[in-house]
């Protein structure tokens, strides 16, 4: 199932084609396929080039780690994305490993790296679904991330199952049309809350 998106304006077909299903198929990712999505992940932009994301994951092939990871997932996640192939712990480090300061933009980079895990999917037909609902001390206790490493976000990686074999919940979310705000709802100039004409 594709849900393409209703652009404005054009855009590459990846991006108007990626979206993030609930339900997840049976079939596997491969392990080929896992280390090309790590691969795009490793050539994202960076600040200083300091790549500050590292990934945990387990496939779901490997039962006892991928239940280790389930459980680091708020319980409503943990409910769709157990059929996911595989799932995958974001984390950020805190500082800079060239000078040990704080890295502002360290959570930022983790989201580019992820975005690019997302497109690199999509290309290959497979879907990701991010998300924020995680318990960063479940995660930090299990996997014995560092203090000075966040774990940020989630990510369910696998094929999306047809919405015909999905409960009713499951199935009202993955067919419902994708929405987004308006360009002129976030696009500024001169003050906050000002439209730019390039977006009228």
């Amino acid at each position: 199932m594709t849900k393409r998106a209703e652009t404005d304006h054009p855009v590459h077909e990846l991006i108007a084609s990626r979206w993030s299903p609930y339900g997840f198929s049976d079939r596997a990712v491969s392990r080929d396929d896992l280390c090309c999505l790590l691969e795009a992940a490793r050539w994202a932009a960076s600040s200083y080039n300091e790549q500050p994301w590292s990934y945990l994951i387990a496939t779901r092939d490997d039962a006892e780690q991928f239940q280790r990871l389930l459980a680091c997932l708020v319980e409503p996640n943990r409910e769709w994305a157990q059929q996911a192939s595989a799932l995958v712990i974001t984390v950020a480090a805190r500082n800079f490993s060239r000078n040990g300061k704080p890295n502002a933009a360290a959570w930022h980079d983790v989201g580019l790296a992820s975005g690019n895990i997302s497109l690199e999917a999509t290309a290959r037909g497979i879907a990701v679904h991010q998300m924020i609902g995680i318990l960063p001390d479940v995660a930090r206790e299990t996997f014995g991330i560092p203090d000075d490493h966040d774990a940020v976000t989630g990510l369910a990686i696998g094929y999306a199952a047809d919405p015909t074999s999905l409960d009713d919940s499951l199935r009202q979310r993955d067919t419902s049309p994708r929405q987004r705000k308006r360009l002129a709802d976030f696009v500024f100039t001169a003050r906050w809350g000002q439209r730019s004409p390039l977006v009228e």
